[in-house]
């Protein structure tokens, strides 16, 4: 099954290790860290035409991806358990 991220992003809901709230989770240095590192690394790829509300990591082969999003976790969270894409 796959996840519609926003921005015609599409991923697999199989590569998905975990979706994240951007808002909660960038309170952390380790997380602020954790970002800034994949953005220098090239990993990040914005599937956001606004601000993103949340972060998706994915699993491709041998590298990760952060894909950022204008939806909230909830609601992907929701499109992932309910099957919606």
């Amino acid at each position: 099954m796959y996840l519609h991220l926003g921005k015609g992003t599409v991923v697999s809901t199989d590569s998905i290790v975990g979706i994240f709230d951007l808002d909660i989770t960038s309170q952390s240095h380790l997380t602020r860290r954790f970002l800034a590192m994949a953005e220098k690394a090239g990993q990040v790829v914005s599937a956001s035409e606004d601000i993103p509300k949340s972060f998706v990591i994915c699993r491709e082969g041998e590298t990760s991806r952060v894909y950022l999003s204008q939806m909230a976790s909830s609601t992907l969270l929701r499109r992932c358990e309910a099957g919606i894409v």
